[in-house]
């Protein structure tokens, strides 16, 4: 899912099978007028690297320690500035489990999945722009 930092719309979704993560879509949802990425440490990777590259993207992915190895200071203020941003697309899945009575998708195959994902979605912007024309 992409969402505008500002405004908190959903601008651009894919629907895959539950077993596909997150980031395999990436390609699928960023386009070279993006600036920036910001995304949880989930992301790294070096496939997730020369996407960003090849269509110009400064990836503000947060970074993570390893087993004997902590993040350091720097890296932790670095990485509460990118989540800052980055939990502002989280306000959008709290808003739709609390509000919208949760984010389970109860169909078989993924053309019903889709079709319910993407009524959800835009059920949730047409809330948010309510909200925003107040």
């Amino acid at each position: 899912m992409k969402v505008d930092k500002k405004s908190k719309l959903i601008l651009k979704v894919t629907v895959t099978a539950a077993n596909v993560h997150d980031s395999r879509e990436l390609k699928n949802l960023v386009e070279r007028e993006d600036e920036r990425l910001y995304a949880d440490s989930a992301y790294i990777g070096e496939e997730i690297e020369r996407v960003l590259k090849a269509k110009g993207i400064e990836g503000q992915i947060c970074e993570r320690g390893a087993r004997g190895k902590p993040l350091t200071k720097k890296q932790k203020i670095s990485n509460r500035k990118k989540s800052k941003i980055r939990a502002r697309v989280e306000h959008v899945f709290g808003f739709m489990t609390n509000s919208m009575k949760g984010i389970y998708v109860r169909t078989i195959g993924l053309a019903r999945a889709t079709f319910s994902i993407i009524m959800m979605n835009l059920t949730y912007n047409l809330c948010r722009y309510c909200y925003l024309k107040k």
